[in-house]
């Protein structure tokens, strides 16, 4: 059975906060998340997975975003660098989520969290990722289009 898409959105969004706690003041972020507002009508596991998924791979997510970067990683907004980890993140790791979901979510998330503008710097960086990661789905995608 399918999960409620709003049950992954919301996975996602507890995601970003404990992992936005995490960033700026370290701590255990999937415990953290665990107290977040929320989180009993989440797909725990799914948020759990991505937290410890980021955290673990942290430095070649962004080994990854670095190339697609306008300017310098240090220069993101803590929201900015969350939304393109999660998203580099789901790109790489979880080939069963549409390329273009995790686009998507990902814009939503910077649209919800971030500041004015950012998630259209978020999508141009997660397109380029995606073409690297994903280049066969997305070539699928084009030839059914």
């Amino acid at each position: 059975m399918a999960l409620k898409p709003s049950r992954r959105r919301a996975s996602r969004s507890l995601a970003l906060q404990a992992l936005y706690a995490w960033q700026l003041a370290g701590g255990d972020a999937p415990a953290h998340a665990a107290t977040l507002e929320g989180w009993p009508r989440c797909d725990r596991a799914f948020a759990e997975e991505l937290i410890r998924g980021v955290i673990a791979s942290r430095d070649a997510l962004e080994a990854r975003i670095v190339p697609h970067l306008t300017r310098s990683l240090a220069s993101l907004s803590p929201v900015e660098r969350v939304v393109l980890l999660i998203g580099a993140w789901e790109l790489a790791e979880r080939p069963d989520t549409p390329f273009k979901v995790v686009i998507n979510e990902a814009i939503e998330l910077g649209k919800s969290y971030g500041g004015t503008d950012g998630h259209k710097f978020v999508n141009g960086v997660l397109q380029k990722l995606a073409v690297e990661s994903r280049a066969e789905e997305i070539a699928r995608a084009r030839l059914t289009a």
